[in-house]
């Protein structure tokens, strides 16, 4: 697929006209692709410094739609709600449906390990597409992305039928036993830049709960909390 080609199709899925060419392709190429083709680290060279925007947007556009939803609910309600809906994981299933791991400009080797169809790929280049169109529309281009792709994970959320994620679940035990934050700690990273692998602990009250490993951060801490529920819930019933 040529570039002329990965771009059309993008605009063709999204449903909407970007018109910063380059910008757009930027979106669509991940850090091992750059990785490849620079001799030094550009930071300009792939899509991790608009994922940083693209995220921001998608936080503000759910959360606008949440109030809308919930005049009633609180700040913590809302939150809650929001996290359940743009986690990693959510993000990527929206991705996925988009096809965006067909379109995502990927190095030998993060291709050869299946980076199309990873969770934290899948995230991080759809929050970059979405900075794209913060940037070309504002934030009505990206309220209609919103529209078009969250529509149903918003009617599960309404319906109570969208499942909360685990770091949501384990700051909802710890808050209601009193027992403070739970802090994530990034112990290990292991693998080349493009590829790398991150391992994270989550720990209580100094007390580490469980460990959890994956592509992204995000991914490490999710796997952390999921490990960590087990020890959390047996707590709560022994007290």
């Amino acid at each position: 697929m040529t570039e002329a080609e990965r771009l059309e199709e993008l605009t063709r899925r999204l449903g909407t006209t970007l018109q910063d060419h380059p910008r757009a392709l930027m979106a669509l190429t991940h850090r091992s692709y750059a990785h490849e083709r620079t001799s030094a680290r550009d930071p300009t060279a792939d899509n991790e410094r608009l994922e940083f925007l693209g995220d921001a947007a998608i936080d503000l556009a759910i959360s606008q739609r949440l109030m809308e939803l919930y005049p009633e609910l609180s700040e913590g309600e809302l939150s809650k709600r929001r996290a359940a809906l743009v986690n990693e994981a959510a993000l990527a299933t929206v991705a996925s449906a988009l096809g965006l791991g067909e379109l995502v400009l990927l190095g030998r080797g993060e291709e050869q390990t299946g980076g199309r169809e990873k969770v934290s790929v899948l995230a991080d280049t759809f929050e970059a597409v979405v900075a794209v169109v913060y940037l070309e529309q504002g934030m009505p281009g990206v309220m209609g992305l919103v529209d078009r792709f969250f529509a149903q994970a918003l009617d599960q959320v309404a319906s109570g039928t969208l499942a909360v994620d685990y770091k949501t679940q384990v700051q909802e035990l710890v808050q209601g036993r009193k027992l403070g934050h739970p802090r994530y700690r990034v112990v290990q990273q292991s693998g080349p830049e493009h590829a790398r692998i991150f391992e994270v602990e989550l720990s209580v009250q100094g007390a580490v709960l469980g460990a959890g490993s994956g592509a992204s951060k995000k991914e490490a801490e999710q796997a952390a909390a999921k490990a960590s529920l087990g020890a959390l819930r047996a707590d709560a019933s022994q007290s």
